[in-house]
């Protein structure tokens, strides 16, 4: 905790009480940048209500729509704007709204195109560091979402050490590790992508399965606000049911908090 936030006081019985003292949690102006290379037009393992299966764009679209209104019924003054990812990046829309309409209709046209091969990420980062010090000179702060769907080719990007003046979120669509394939490697060089970066803290999904819960349910995630974030290693949500220990058997689990950590793609 910070100290100047902590009020401490001494009661009769000489015992402490801790108490945060009130503090502003910024709105957010959130941009969001998708990857529109031919990667993102791969088929889930889920059909839509045509009876055909979605393809990953479709899915990523709906789910950030969702996200755009559940974010909005928190605060209505949170605002978002939309860059798309081929060989760099590239404004969609560069206004920030609030309007959940207007985001919307920003994103019905987005479709992939062809293979870009390497993407810099570079263009992306400097946008996003100009939008922060607008941001902040309004008590806001910004947050960079990639959605980012190459298997086998890592993003490259330029950016200083001591720069680090928005919050970069990363979901990593996949497919299977393979001989063409190495996603391995592009999550890794994305964990530290975000790591370099991120002002405040920056979480980091990854799923290789092609299931529709594997991007509503980190996008969930991104919900929560930068000011407001534990560690990504200490994220233990959602639990699922299907794998709660029962009672009986909990005495004999060992400490997950003695277990490891590191974390690799979906096999």
């Amino acid at each position: 905790m910070e100290e100047d936030r902590v009020t401490v006081t001494r009661g009769g019985s000489g015992a402490s009480r801790y108490a945060l003292k009130p503090s502003r949690i910024n709105s957010e102006d959130i941009l969001f940048c998708i990857d529109v290379d031919a990667e993102s037009s791969v088929e889930m393992k889920t059909t839509g209500t045509n009876g055909r299966p979605l393809i990953r764009m479709e899915c990523v679209k709906q789910a950030i729509i969702l996200f755009i209104h559940n974010k909005l019924s928190m605060n209505l003054d949170h605002r978002f704007a939309f860059a798309t990812l081929s060989t760099s990046a590239a404004w969609l829309k560069k206004d920030f709204t609030s309007d959940a309409e207007s985001a919307v209709a920003s994103l019905r046209g987005l479709s992939a195109t062809r293979s870009s091969g390497r993407a810099d990420l570079t263009l992306l980062f400097r946008a996003a560091a100009q939008e922060a010090k607008i941001s902040r000179a309004q008590n806001r702060i910004l947050r960079v979402i990639l959605i980012y769907c190459r298997s086998s080719m890592r993003p490259t990007y330029e950016w200083p050490l001591n720069q680090k003046r928005f919050t970069l979120d990363v979901m990593y669509l996949h497919d299977k590790p393979g001989p063409e394939n190495c996603p391995q490697d592009v999550y890794d060089y994305l964990v530290d992508a975000v790591e370099h970066v991120s002002e405040y803290e920056g979480y980091i999904f990854e799923s290789g399965v092609g299931l529709v819960r594997s991007v509503f349910k980190p996008m969930s995630i991104f919900l929560s606000h930068p000011h407001q974030r534990c560690a990504q290693d200490d994220l233990d949500i959602p639990k699922s049911l299907s794998k709660k220990v029962p009672v009986t058997a909990a005495a004999n689990v060992e400490d997950p908090l003695n277990g490891n950590n590191a974390q690799t793609i979906s096999q």
